[in-house]
């Protein structure tokens, strides 16, 4: 059963974008990915880094599998360069094309958290090519809009789009999230929910119905909304959003484990 790894190299690489900012990131057996053995990239949640227990559990699982594995840090997040609160969704799919080009080779699948679940969606619409299935945690696709301003009241809006930010509750900290109006603005940009959204590659999709950040019930929306016929949706009962629990993390890795063997076994039937 998955536990708490540590990563085998402590320190990160770096990947310098064309502003200057630096994104870390540890990659493993990239090298060796091959149009039948596709390799993974976690995109973790908002204010998470890619040292969470998802990320390094899908670490091992690569070490001891032999396959391509990557994780990196968003601007303004974990080991990466950049103030939190100037990330917007259009700048963490950057990140995300960034690490996809510059550091992995062939197809990949990518793994999402929360609002790692709504990045691997603008990131498959941008290099569909390049992308050989998606599996979203917890998925938080256009939570900019949905789960913060319409959640606000009518002041609190006028009050964010005065100031250019608004404070609110951490679920797991004292200390307030701090949101940018930019967010918000920029979120409009990127919402993926309202049309159909013409991926058609395979896709997981993992949700807790205990979960109080993200509602359970936009998994289903968003399997309704994507093109793919090649939906699964794992509803479970007792996780919350972190969906972090051994056995959580297990059916993760199997979804994993699953994915990649269908794409060969696909692959194969084609040659």
């Amino acid at each position: 059963m998955p536990t708490q790894f540590e990563p085998n190299s402590p320190e990160p690489h770096y990947l310098t974008m064309q502003n200057g900012d630096k994104l870390a990131y540890h990659s493993h057996l990239q090298d060796k990915v091959s149009t039948s053995e596709p390799g993974v990239i976690f995109l973790c949640g908002h204010g998470s880094d890619m040292d969470g227990t998802k990320a390094l559990t899908l670490q091992h699982m690569a070490e001891t599998e032999g396959f391509g594995f990557t994780r990196f840090d968003y601007f303004g997040h974990g080991a990466s360069d950049g103030n939190f609160i100037e990330g917007t969704i259009s700048r963490w799919t950057d990140d995300c094309l960034a690490i996809l080009d510059a550091v992995t080779t062939g197809p990949q699948i990518l793994v999402g958290s929360s609002l790692g679940g709504w990045v691997m969606l603008t990131a498959a619409l941008a290099r569909p090519s390049r992308i050989a299935g998606l599996i979203g945690i917890a998925a938080a696709p256009d939570f900019t809009e949905t789960l913060i301003w319409n959640e606000l009241d009518k002041s609190q809006q006028q009050e964010m789009k005065r100031t250019g930010k608004i404070a609110l509750p951490n679920p797991y900290a004292d200390e307030d999230v701090v949101y940018p109006y930019s967010l918000i603005t920029d979120g409009r940009n990127n919402l993926v929910m309202n049309a159909p959204v013409n991926l058609t590659m395979p896709v997981c999709l993992f949700h807790g119905i205990q979960d109080n950040e993200v509602p359970w019930r936009t998994a289903i929306s968003l399997s309704e909304t994507l093109v793919s016929e090649a939906i699964t949706l794992h509803l479970d009962k007792s996780a919350g959003h972190r969906f972090s629990s051994p056995e959580q993390l297990a059916a993760i890795c199997q979804a994993v484990r699953v994915m990649r063997a269908d794409i060969k076994g696909a692959h194969e039937e084609m040659s």
